[in-house]
Formats: structure tokens, C-alpha cells, sequence
């Protein structure tokens, strides 16, 4: 299916332009997450993010949702047509954004010319810049130093470090945690425990013998939940869909986040159900709240 870029465009809602540090706000959690599951340092997504998207605000990211510049060749989904290096280039289509950031990791792991990069230390940011550039991912000839300019000034290569503390991988020895969770709490008929201090999606996931993608997929913290703190809902296994309240007043000013974490349904149905704008407007007390 090929989407027409006039029609989908002038349907868009008023255009507002994303600054480079709004992007990062609000795509690291998923660079992140895909450098735990894929070894692509988050710093290098988020700057080819930045850099091949405008800061989200291209036409092709607006429009398509790709976000990486990444072309049809081998691709059966929707697509569109755009002048790039020449007229009318074949462009992917993406449902939203967060799948062009899962189809840019599978892009890099599946194609061979990206091998050596993967022979790379995840933190190696400049080896990796470097490493596209030569590869080919794009034409121009300062594209290494761009990525590695962006990732400087924007501090991106602390979101590596986070993903490499929570995977145990700055001391082998120090991820043998003292720290056990003997209780086991229930909401909605899901398991889930309280975080202690010093907890980290790594241990969790080594103490309960679960994959990094289950807790990160199980709970909805925010763009800016970056690591754990003392106190958060961590759920053990997935939320429902529905609770058997019908539904709720707020007791006090929660967001529709705050309010999936707490009462462990799902954020996607509990904000159609209610209309919600956005997961994080901040719900006033005496908010009726429809869970099911």
C-alpha cells in the first residue's frame, strides 16, 4: 500500500515543531530499550533519530513515522515516495514511531554490512558513528561527525552507560544483589512488587528469571523513567485490559500513567475508554475514571 504524502499531510493536525532535547525526551525510553534487547547504543539511535528525522519533524517521520530514513528495499509494508539522493525514492511506512525504532535495530542486526559494528563495545559511540558512516548507511561525508557532535552536546552517551549499569555490565560481581523482594503483591489479579532502594530492571529481571523486554513491556513509566526508584509498581507479569470496578474517582491529581501503574490495566484501552489527550495530563481530584 503506497500513502499519498499531499493527502496524509494536509489532513495532519497544526504542525509543532519538536526542539532536539523534546526529541530525546520523548523517544529515549525507547532508544533504550532497544539497546537492551538489540546492543545498539542508545546514543547512536537517538542521534540518527535527531539527525535523519529533523527532530521528528520531516515529513517523512510526520507522515510515515520512519524516523531513520530507512528505504523499501526487501520491504512488504506500507510505503511512500520522496526525493532523497535521487527523484521519487521508495520509502518504509511505519504504524508509529516506536516501530520504526524496533525496524532500524532489526535493520542494523539483519544486514551483514553492519556485522563489524556489533564487534564494537556498546558504549564505543564514536566507533559506532564511524562505523555507519563507512558502511554506508548515508551519503554524506560528514555523517559520523554530525551523530558524534549531537550525541556530545546532548550528553546521549549517559543513557549507554544507564543501559550497561542496568545490564550488570560495569562489574560482574556487583550485580549479585543482597537485595530480595520476600513479598509479592497482587492488584487486578497481576502480580507486582515494590522497589527497593538500589533496584534496577537488570536485577529484577535476575532475581525473578525474566527477559529485560517482559518489565519494561509489563510497565508504563514515563519517556523520562530513566532507572527505578524507591517505592515504583513493577509488574511481574502483564496488566489487564479491564479492572472489575467499573470505574473510579481520583483521590488526588494522578496523570493516566500513574493511574495504569496503580490500578494494573493497561494505559492504550484505559486511555480510549476515557478519552484521554495524553498519558500524562494531570487528572484533577474527583475525576470520574471508567476502567472497564
Amino acid at each position: 500500500m503506497c500513502l499519498s504524502l499531499h493527502a496524509r499531510a494536509s489532513q495532519d493536525a497544526p504542525l509543532v515543531l519538536l526542539s532536539k532535547k523534546e526529541y530525546v525526551l520523548q523517544y529515549k525510553a525507547t532508544a533504550i530499550q532497544q539497546m537492551a534487547l538489540y546492543k545498539i547504543p542508545a546514543s547512536i539511535t537517538l542521534a540518527q533519530g535527531i539527525l535523519e528525522s529533523g527532530s521528528g519533524n520531516s515529513q517523512l517521520a510526520r507522515v510515515g513515522n520512519n524516523h531513520f530514513g530507512i528505504k523499501c528495499h526487501g520491504w512488504e509494508g506500507k510505503t511512500m515516495f520522496m526525493d532523497d539522493d535521487e527523484k521519487g525514492e521508495c520509502f518504509r511506512v511505519y504504524d508509529s514511531a516506536e516501530d520504526s525504532y524496533k525496524d532500524h535495530s532489526e535493520f542494523l542486526t539483519v544486514n551483514k554490512r553492519y556485522n563489524d559494528l556489533f564487534e564494537l563495545k556498546s558504549d564505543d559511540y564514536k566507533g559506532w558513528a564511524k562505523g555507519l558512516k563507512e558502511a554506508g548507511y548515508a551519503t554524506s561525508k560528514t555523517y559520523a561527525e554530525a551523530l558524534i557532535s549531537l550525541i556530545e552536546e546532548l550528553k546521549l552517551d549517559e543513557f549507554d552507560q544507564n543501559v550497561l549499569r542496568e545490564n550488570g555490565l560495569v562489574d560482574e560481581n556487583s550485580v549479585q544483589s543482597e537485595i530480595s523482594h520476600l513479598t509479592i503483591y497482587s492488584a487486578n489479579k497481576v502480580k507486582y512488587i515494590i522497589a527497593k532502594k538500589g533496584d534496577t530492571y537488570y536485577r529484577l529481571s535476575r532475581e525473578f528469571d525474566m527477559a529485560l523486554w517482559q518489565l519494561y513491556r509489563y510497565n508504563d513509566f514515563g519517556p523520562q523513567k530513566d532507572v527505578l526508584e524507591e517505592g515504583d509498581v513493577v509488574y511481574l507479569q502483564p496488566k489487564k485490559r479491564r479492572t472489575t470496578s467499573k470505574f473510579i474517582k481520583t483521590e488526588s491529581e494522578l496523570t493516566p500513567r500513574e493511574l495504569s501503574q496503580r490500578y494494573a490495566v493497561k494505559l492504550e484501552p484505559l486511555m480510549r475508554r476515557n478519552q484521554f489527550s495524553s498519558p500524562d495530563q494531570l487528572l484533577p481530584v474527583g475525576e470520574k475514571v471508567i476502567l472497564r
